[in-house]
């Protein structure tokens, strides 16, 4: 892990804190969590299993394509908006583009007491790539 170091004054006092990167951010976040790969996620949407796909990417890209009943939720939007329209004891797969906005997402839901979340292993991009249903 890269660490960077940077001096503040604390208290009257010269300190250094350490700033993680957001390749660190990414990696811990990831570490956190569990991932659905592609194909055990196709197989869940085509059984209709009582799974809900979470979009979170930002509007644009919801606009262009999803998972076929995908709850919409942007990350910038998950933690005000997400107890309204998911249970916490609903089994997400909370999915963006590329898989990292969905650790973090996945990351922060475990935080806030979703106990069976994860990311959809390499995101939308990779869903599509290998014939995933999509939606709009």
């Amino acid at each position: 892990m890269t660490k960077f170091h940077q001096s503040t004054i604390v208290h009257g006092h010269l300190s250094s804190v350490n700033m993680k990167t957001y390749a660190d951010l990414l990696s811990e976040a990831k570490a956190r969590i569990r991932e659905t790969p592609l194909a055990e996620a196709k197989a869940l949407l085509d059984a209709k299993a009582d799974v809900v796909f979470l979009d979170c990417r930002e509007p644009n890209e919801y606009n262009l394509g999803r998972i076929p009943g995908a709850v919409f939720i942007p990350r910038g939007k998950l933690e005000s908006d997400v107890e309204a329209r998911v249970t916490r004891d609903a089994r997400v797969i909370v999915y963006c583009a590329n898989a990292n906005r969905s650790a973090f997402a996945a990351d922060t839901m475990q935080v806030m007491g979703y106990q069976d979340v994860t990311s959809l292993a390499q995101g939308w991009n990779a869903w599509v790539a290998a014939g995933g249903a999509v939606e709009g």
